[in-house]
């Protein structure tokens, strides 16, 4: 994504945020919403992978129970 597609989505929002942590970021130039944009980034990931585990457990569980119980199916042609 260009840098002119990231300000075109781009969404102003209002956020609550510890004072002490809000001036200490500026005095440091460290650019709150790119943070924050990746805070959230980093916990949308982690979310949906969990909730893919989750919706995806009885498949995982059936899946690792076959191979538990005949081996990978083209376990043969394996090289390692």
């Amino acid at each position: 994504m260009t840098k002119q597609e990231r300000i075109g989505t781009r969404k102003p929002t209002n956020l609550s945020l510890d004072s002490a942590l809000v001036e200490e970021a500026r005095e440091l130039g460290i650019n709150l919403s790119r943070v924050c944009e990746e805070g959230l980034r980093r916990e949308i990931a982690a979310e949906r992978g969990k909730r893919w585990k989750e919706e995806n457990a009885a498949g995982i569980a059936a899946s690792n129970a076959y191979v538990e119980k005949y081996g990978l199916p083209l376990e043969k042609y394996r090289m390692f």
